[in-house]
Parts: structure tokens; sequence; C-alpha cells
């Protein structure tokens, strides 16, 4: 459904995405992780047409990005990070609004008013005024005009950030009927680790404009290799530890020292006795917070200085 061809953006002497190649089946939720300024919305920016890049191009249901725009356009949904319904009108009139912008005939357009509204449960809000909803209502409603015009493919831009942990659930369930029983493409950014970890088929993480790893969240937090073992310390004998072959990585996490381990209870005693005196010793499963640290070297944060969609979109279409 989206074929991504060594796509590149460059602002003056920055290069904000650097060659990117990266394919997305039909009906794929896919992530895309990064820390702040990383690229990720550079490039949803240009797989949306709302930049052009400085070199390469993608296809998205067959059609380019830059030779058909417009077919792209009609191709798509978006949703975008900031608030972007209109709060002086109704739930109703915001999806008719939508409709006309899409041209779409008077009797499609209402049916499909009616379904999307089913689809997330605003029926019964669908006549109040949008600065009556609540954050997850209007998100919702800005979810079902995304699909008003049936969007081969949906980009999500942080679908949930700033909700309350009900909302998030909701959204998550509609984001997953969507790809099982509508076959929708899913193309999702988050700082939300958990949230990434529950929806998505496959994710990549962008460091630097490039895309560092690719993997399902299962795989990539499998390929770490081991537990891990945070340990809090003055010093660690990093030397010694590293000459134990079931010790795989060794990084900072926030002050304290996290180590990917093989079989960590069984290797613990061994590990202590190396260290010396610690003030606290933690054993988990690994997480996509570590998947994160150990290919980037740093945590993601839960907002973004990227900034949000329309404020970007407006900012670069100057330049």
């Amino acid at each position: 459904m989206i074929n991504i061809e060594n796509l590149t953006k460059k602002f003056e002497k920055i290069t904000a995405v650097d060659n990117i190649n990266l394919q997305i089946k039909e009906g794929e939720i896919f992530g895309l992780l990064g820390p702040n300024g990383a690229g990720k919305t550079t490039t949803l920016l240009m797989l949306t047409t709302l930049k052009p890049p400085t070199s390469g191009t993608a296809t998205i249901n067959n059609f380019d990005i830059i030779k058909q725009p417009d077919m792209v356009r009609k191709s798509i949904g978006i949703v975008f990070q900031d608030p972007s319904s209109d709060e002086i009108l109704t739930g109703y009139e915001n999806l008719k609004l939508h409709g006309w912008l899409y041209d779409m005939p008077d009797d499609l357009r209402e049916q499909r008013i009616i379904e999307v509204l089913d689809l997330v449960d605003l029926t019964n809000r669908k006549d109040d005024l949008v600065k009556k909803y609540s954050g997850g209502m209007r998100r919702r409603l800005e979810l079902a005009r995304g699909l008003m015009h049936h969007p081969k493919v949906l980009f999500l831009d942080e679908p949930t950030l700033g909700l309350d942990p009900q909302s998030r659930e909701y959204i998550w369930k509609y984001i997953e009927k969507l790809s099982k029983e509508k076959n929708i493409t899913i193309i999702l950014t988050t700082h939300y680790m958990d949230e990434a970890d529950k929806l998505c088929d496959r994710l990549a993480i962008i460091d630097s404009g490039k895309i560092v790893v690719i993997g399902s969240p299962k795989k990539l937090k499998k390929d770490l290799g081991g537990d891990i073992i945070r340990i809090k310390a003055e010093k660690l004998n990093i030397d010694a530890l590293k000459k134990l072959t079931y010790v795989k990585n060794i990084t900072n996490c926030d002050g304290e020292f996290c180590l990917t381990v093989e079989d960590a209870n069984l290797n613990l005693q061994e590990i202590l006795g190396i260290i010396g005196k610690v003030d606290s010793v933690e054993i988990r499963t690994p997480t996509l917070d570590d998947v994160f640290l150990h290919y980037t070297g740093r945590g993601i944060r839960e907002s973004s200085s990227e900034g949000g969609w329309a404020e970007k979109a407006m900012h670069m279409r100057s330049k």
C-alpha cells in the first residue's frame, strides 16, 4: 500500500529525513517512533503531500506523491495532533463540511455521516456543539472525519496525546477495529510505548532522520537478547562486566545502569559480586522503552518539540 524509496528532505544544511526506504502492507498498523526532531513529522508531511521531498519519492495506493498529489490526497485520511474540528459547529456539521470539501454526492455524504458517527459512538451527540465535547469525544469525531471519504490509508499523529486512560482505550479499540474490519492501512506516530506495543503490527525507530531498526514489537524486544537488570550504584566496573558473555549491553538509564543479560536470575549473583555495593536492583523483561534506549541512546519523551501538524504544515509551506 505504501512504498517509500530514498525519501530525503533537507532544510539548508540540515537533513531532516535521510534516504528512507520502507514498504508498508495493506491493512497493517505501522508505527513511527523517534526522539524529538528525529524526522517523524517531516516524513508524514511528505507522505501526505504537504511538503515536497528534496529527493526520492513514495507511492500511496499506487499513486506517486510528487506526480499524482491529488490522487494521493483522495486516498488518505489524516487525524492531526492538534485539535482541528470547528468548535462553533456541531459534530454533524463538521462532518458535512468535510464531505463538501471532498465533493461527495449528497446521498453518499449523509450515508457516510451516519456510518462514521455510529463507528465512534457519537450518534447521540451529533447535534451538540463541538466545544461541549470532551477531549476523547473530540478525538473520536476527528477520527470519524478522517474516514468520511473511504480512505485507503489513515495517518494518525499522536492519536491519544493528552487523553485520559479510558479515552485512550476507546481510541485504541477504534483503531484496531478499522484495521481488522475495514482493512485500512494505518500509520501512526506516538510517544506512548504501551500504545505502540498494543497497536502496531510493525514499527520503525527513526533517529537523526534515518531508520535505525524495523520490526514487530515482540521481535524487537526479543532481539535485545535477555532480561533487563537496572542497578543503582555509585560506579560499575564496566570493563569487567563486558567480559561476561551473558551481558549483552550496558546503558545509562537516567543516572542508573541498565544491563541486558541472558538468564538474569541465574547470573545476578556473579554480577553483584563484581559490582560490590549497590543501592537498588530491579529485574524485568524488556519493554519498547528499552528497545528505544538501546538503538537511540536516549529515552523517549511524552511530548514532541516538533510541533503540531497544523502549525508545522503552515510553517513549512512558506519555505
